[in-house]
């Protein structure tokens, strides 16, 4: 054997390798432990880590990890109970998210705990065309989709990552912006915009620019300080996926929010950019035919991506105010 080779600890028992706080290999095991659909045998190794824990060995991603894939892989009572876990925190994306992603509402129900993280799991359902009929309304909107809503971008769980695509919007035609827009205060909008790429900025190595200006969504884009840009019109329905995708996604290296969450969190900037926040929540149909009103663009600053991107522009015909949004993140 090199000097460089670890010794294999496969052959070692669970509580051998606890004690030798060694994560990897009982990452191994939960694996094995998924495989054959030993959940009883997934929780006890959980509760040993989290007893290890408090005893100073470095094995709380173990523990998180079994909550996970109890998430992903088991049971719905078992996925159920573990919606609630402080392992939310640190795996892939929210647990409510995980859960909702494998099984449908009639069999999370009965096993889902009372509170905020049962609701959510309502709202992450609806997104997946299974809405429930009873649940409170823990983000203000409704939980079923508008009609005027799109199908929204759903993520794919593995066991070792999410698999979460942006919207393709193709790459759009070469314009010139012209003379860039006078920018006005509208801070309600322009937050609005800039906080659906928060965890982008917050957690990762995202940055995020939103203005508002007087003019078209050229004039929007020029005050960024572009003389060029590619542009392609959009709907709202096409806009309004771009923007939950960006706020429930992770980026590059933060955790998921969430559907449910990037879903509420376009709902809240379409609602500034119509003016709706005033009579929050809004009637579903007005908003929707308000947001219909505006004219919505993705756009690109010519530069290849090199990661994540949120780059949109809309602009208001009755009032000729505009508004853009440049968010990005990479590796």
């Amino acid at each position: 054997m090199n000097e460089d080779e670890q010794p294999s600890l496969d052959h070692l028992s669970i509580p051998e390798l606890i004690e030798l706080g060694q994560p990897d290999p009982l990452i191994r095991r939960v694996d094995a432990l998924v495989g054959r659909r030993d959940w009883a045998a997934m929780i006890d190794l959980r509760d040993r880590c989290q007893e290890a824990v408090e005893r100073g060995k470095q094995l709380w991603g173990v523990a998180h990890h079994v909550d996970y894939r109890l998430a992903l892989d088991a049971d719905p009572e078992l996925a159920a109970a573990v919606v609630d876990s402080a392992a939310s925190r640190f795996t892939l994306g929210p647990l409510t998210e995980v859960a909702a992603s494998q099984h449908t509402w009639h069999e999370l129900e009965p096993s889902l705990p009372v509170g905020p993280s049962r609701d959510i799991v309502g709202y992450e359902r609806a997104l997946r065309g299974d809405p429930p009929a009873d649940i409170n309304r823990v983000l203000e909107i409704p939980a079923a989709l508008a009609e005027w809503e799109p199908d929204y971008l759903i993520p794919t769980y593995k066991s070792d990552r999410v698999q979460d695509d942006p919207p393709d919007f193709g790459k759009g035609e070469v314009v010139e912006l012209g003379e860039p827009g006078e920018t006005i205060t509208d801070l309600e909008t322009t937050d609005a915009l800039a906080h659906l790429a928060a965890t982008w900025t917050e957690h990762s190595n995202g940055t995020v620019e939103a203005l508002a200006v007087e003019g078209a969504a050229t004039s929007a884009i020029a005050a960024l300080g572009l003389k060029q840009a590619a542009m392609t019109e959009i709907t709202l329905q096409q806009a309004m996926v771009l923007m939950a995708w960006t706020a429930g996604s992770g980026g590059a290296h933060g955790q998921r929010t969430g559907g449910a969450s990037g879903r509420f969190a376009a709902w809240w900037a379409l609602a500034c950019l119509t003016e709706f926040t005033d009579d929050w929540p809004p009637d579903p149909d007005q908003l929707g035919a308000a947001g219909a009103g505006l004219r919505w663009y993705w756009w690109s600053d010519l530069y290849p991506s090199t990661g994540w991107a949120c780059r949109i522009a809309v602009e208001d015909p009755e009032t000729g105010y505009a508004w853009v949004l440049n968010a990005a993140d990479a590796d």
